[in-house]
């Protein structure tokens, strides 16, 4: 008899019902995933890159020499390396281990 069935049905197997699927949790905010800093704190550090730039600058342009020329502009190089690494690369929010981990094998390599 089932031989029957399947020749008449055309071969088809009788249908299955499955489970209704499990729901699947809503998406978490974007606050929950991940850090979320303000705008202006952005907008800040890029006034303050825009203005230790334009020192860069005035130390040539007011033609400061030796020491005291090489000093500023390295001064300004580290202040705005300083920014950038604390606030784009978010190392101000990181443990200290980690902030170690990272800036310590640069400063090896120069002693």
């Amino acid at each position: 008899m089932d031989m029957e069935m399947e020749l008449t049905s055309g071969g088809a197997a009788p249908a299955v019902e499955h489970a209704a699927p499990a729901k699947t949790p809503a998406p978490a905010p974007a606050a929950a995933h991940g850090q979320q800093h303000p705008i202006w704190l952005y907008l800040v550090v890029w006034t303050a890159l825009f203005i230790l730039s334009a020192c860069s600058y005035l130390v040539d342009y007011f033609d400061f020499h030796g020491y005291l020329r090489w000093f500023l502009i390295v001064l300004f190089m580290m202040m705005k390396a300083s920014l950038i690494v604390a606030i784009f690369m978010h190392m101000a929010w990181e443990r200290l281990a980690l902030v170690i981990a990272i800036l310590l094998p640069p400063w090896r390599c120069w002693s």
